[in-house]
This record gives C-alpha cells, sequence and structure tokens, in this order.
C-alpha cells in the first residue's frame, strides 16, 4: 500500500557547471507512491513525483517561443510578456492531480498578479468541451492555449514537461528558470517564484 510522508523539499539548483541543491526550510507534503516518474495505466497519463529544478540565471538556455489558440478562440503569444515572470502549467482534465492542483494555481496566481507575473496553462490532448468544463468547475481566471498533439510541449527542450500535470517558471527574459515534474501546493510554487523574482533583480 502506498504510504504518503512529509519530507523536507529541496530544489536540484543547476549552477556554473556544477550541481548543488539546496534545502528550503519549508515542509511540503509528497504524494503517495514512489519517488519517480511513474506510468498510470489506467488513466493513461505520466505522472511526476514533484521533483523541482531551479536554474541559475547563467545556465539558463534559450528564449521560449510559444503561441498559440486560448480556449476562448483568442490568439496567445507570450512574446508579448516579456519582461515579466511567466508561470506555465501543463494540464488535462482528465488528469486526477491537475485537479488537485488547480486550486493552488489560482490562488497563487491571484496573489501575484500584482508583481507582474503572468500565468498561462497549456492544456494537452484534451477535447475543448472538457476543458472549458474544468476550467469552469476550478475557477481558473488564467488563460490556456490548447496542445492538442503534444507539440507545443517541445519547444521547451531539456527542461519540458516530462509529467502531466508540469510547471514550468519562465524568468522576464523568456528562458525556463524552473520546473516542477507533477502536481504542485501554493507554498511550493511562491518560494520557487520568488526564487526566480529575486534572481531577476
Amino acid at each position: 500500500m502506498p504510504i504518503c510522508w512529509r519530507k523536507r523539499a529541496k530544489f536540484q539548483v543547476r549552477k556554473s557547471g556544477a550541481t548543488t541543491f539546496a534545502a528550503i526550510s519549508i515542509l511540503l507534503l509528497s504524494g503517495c507512491g514512489t519517488d519517480s516518474i511513474s506510468n498510470n495505466s489506467d488513466s493513461g497519463f505520466i505522472s511526476g513525483n514533484g521533483a523541482t529544478v531551479l536554474v541559475s540565471p547563467q545556465e539558463r538556455g534559450e528564449v521560449i517561443e510559444l503561441a498559440g489558440e486560448t480556449l476562448d478562440g483568442a490568439q496567445l503569444d507570450i512574446a508579448d510578456w516579456r519582461g515579466v515572470p511567466v508561470v506555465i502549467n501543463l494540464w488535462a482534465s482528465w488528469c486526477g492531480p491537475c485537479r488537485a492542483e488547480a486550486a493552488d494555481l489560482e490562488n497563487v496566481y491571484l496573489q501575484s498578479k500584482s508583481r507582474g507575473v503572468e500565468f498561462l496553462g497549456l492544456n494537452t490532448r484534451d477535447g475543448l468541451a472538457a476543458a472549458k468544463a474544468f476550467n469552469t468547475r476550478f475557477k481558473t481566471s488564467y488563460p490556456s492555449i490548447q496542445d492538442r498533439d503534444g507539440q507545443l510541449t517541445l519547444v521547451f527542450g531539456n527542461l519540458g514537461p516530462a509529467a502531466t500535470p508540469s510547471t514550468m517558471i519562465l524568468d522576464s527574459k523568456g528562458r525556463v528558470a524552473a520546473r516542477i515534474l507533477g502536481p504542485t501546493t501554493q507554498a511550493q510554487l511562491r518560494v520557487l517564484l520568488d526564487a526566480v523574482i529575486e534572481s531577476d533583480e
């Protein structure tokens, strides 16, 4: 039987060609199950373990170019948000962990708007009606674009969303500064977002 446990969160920091670990002084509730990415054959999605990577400014890669059609039919290009951090969450209506983290994402979005932070959902392999119903049910107010065939996730390269859900944070220059594989929490996302904002200053 899977066991739930509490553990001190650790962020893997990529810096100057070496790997170091920085312990963050908060306790996060880990998910029930194993500590690795796993394939859930019943629901057809890959789930992550919450592993978090924070990339130092010197090691961040190319600017991410991402554009598409929102669930409301409008065109959105994150290039218009250049100059502020952007949180991008990969989700789907059929993903149980996505439902579990939805309220936390919305709360952090509402709390960080005044700091200029933008949020974008990347809805993957989903039907439009189901995706809209998800946003209505969980009162998600930030926009999402659809990635019907999974091709948009490729723009993130090695720090892309390898699990559903995943959350990436772009710095103000549009580069991937952090990634969470698996569902996130308000506490985890706030700490990571603060670290990215601080690195931008």
